[in-house]
C-alpha cells in the first residue's frame, strides 16, 4: 500500500441517502482487498440487497490511516466508515481536541450537541488520557505483577549465589589460608573466587538466555511495541544478571581474602 494514498477523507452533505452508497476504508482493508493498486473508486458489496433485490454497491471514497483497537496487542483489522447521512447508527463517538482541560468542556459539548437535535443523549463522556489509561490498564497490571515476581526472583537469585559461595569458601578455607601464607596476596585469592563464581554465573547466563529465547512466544501478548527478542532488552538483562550476581560473589571472595594463614598452618 502505497502511503502516498493515505490522505484524510472526509464525508460530506452531498453523500446522503439519495446519493449512492459511499465508504472509506482504512489501509488494513485497502491492502488485504486491493494489494498494489489505488482502492479509491473501486466498489465493495457488502451482501446488501435493495428493494428490487440488487445488490447494493460501496463506492471508496478515501482511505484512512489504520486505528489500533483498545486491545494495545492486537494489530490493526481491515475496517471501513460510512456515511451517517446515509446509515443512521445507534449510536456515534464524537472525538474533540482542545487546547484547555477537556473536564471543563462538558457542558459546551452538551449543550453544541442540543442545539443540533434536542433527542440526542451526550454520554460517556471522556478523557482521551482516562481512555488510553483503561487501555493500558491490563497490560500495566501485568507487567508490575512480573516486575514484582521478576525482582523476588532475582532476590532469590543473588542469594542463592551468595550461600554457594559462601559455603565454598568456607569449605576451602585451609587451602585459602595456606596459599595466603605460600605468598599469595589477598587480591590474588579473591580473583581466584570471582573466576570461579564467574564460570558458575556464565554457564546459568547462557541456559538462561536459551531458556528465554525459546519461550518468548509466551510473552508476545503481553508486550506492545518491543520485539520479543529485541536484542537491547536482552542485552540489558544479561548485563543486570551479571552485575548482581558478581555483588553476590564479591562478598564471600573478600572474606577469603580475611583468612588467618598462621591459623590455618597451626590446624596443618
Amino acid at each position: 500500500m502505497n502511503p502516498a494514498l493515505v490522505c484524510i477523507p472526509t464525508f460530506n452533505e452531498r453523500d446522503n441517502e439519495a446519493a449512492p452508497q459511499v465508504m472509506i476504508v482504512n489501509q488494513a482493508l485497502a491492502r488485504r482487498d486491493f494489494p498494489g493498486e489505488n482502492p479509491v473508486g473501486k466498489r465493495i458489496d457488502m451482501g446488501n440487497t435493495d428493494r428490487t433485490g440488487q445488490p447494493v454497491w460501496f463506492e471508496i471514497v478515501g482511505v484512512a490511516a489504520n486505528v489500533r483497537s483498545p486491545e494495545l496487542a492486537e494489530e490493526s483489522q481491515p475496517e471501513f466508515y460510512l456515511s451517517g447521512l446515509q446509515d443512521t447508527f445507534a449510536e456515534m463517538s464524537l472525538v474533540i481536541r482542545a487546547a484547555v482541560e477537556p473536564a471543563s468542556l462538558a457542558s459546551a459539548v452538551r449543550q453544541a450537541a442540543a442545539e443540533v437535535d434536542k433527542t440526542q443523549p451526550v454520554s460517556n463522556l471522556t478523557t482521551m488520557e482516562a481512555f488510553v489509561s483503561e487501555a493500558f490498564a491490563r497490560p500495566r497490571f501485568n507487567l508490575v505483577l512480573l516486575g514484582l515476581f521478576g525482582g523476588l526472583a532475582l532476590l532469590l537469585s543473588a542469594a542463592g549465589i551468595y550461600g554457594v559461595m559462601a559455603y565454598g569458601v568456607a569449605q576451602r578455607k585451609n587451602e585459602l589460608g595456606l596459599r595466603l601464607a605460600l605468598g599469595a596476596q589477598p587480591h590474588d585469592v579473591m580473583n581466584l573466587i570471582l573466576r570461579q563464581g564467574l564460570r558458575l554465573i556464565s554457564v546459568g547466563l547462557v541456559l538462561g538466555l536459551v531458556s528465554a529465547l525459546a519461550l518468548t512466544r509466551l510473552m508476545k501478548s503481553l508486550l506492545f511495541g518491543v520485539n520479543a527478542t529485541d536484542a537491547v532488552t536482552f542485552a540489558a538483562v544479561t548485563l543486570l544478571l551479571l552485575v548482581v550476581a558478581l555483588l553476590a560473589c564479591l562478598i564471600p571472595a573478600r572474606r577469603a581474602t580475611r583468612v588467618d594463614p598462621l591459623a590455618t598452618l597451626r590446624q596443618e
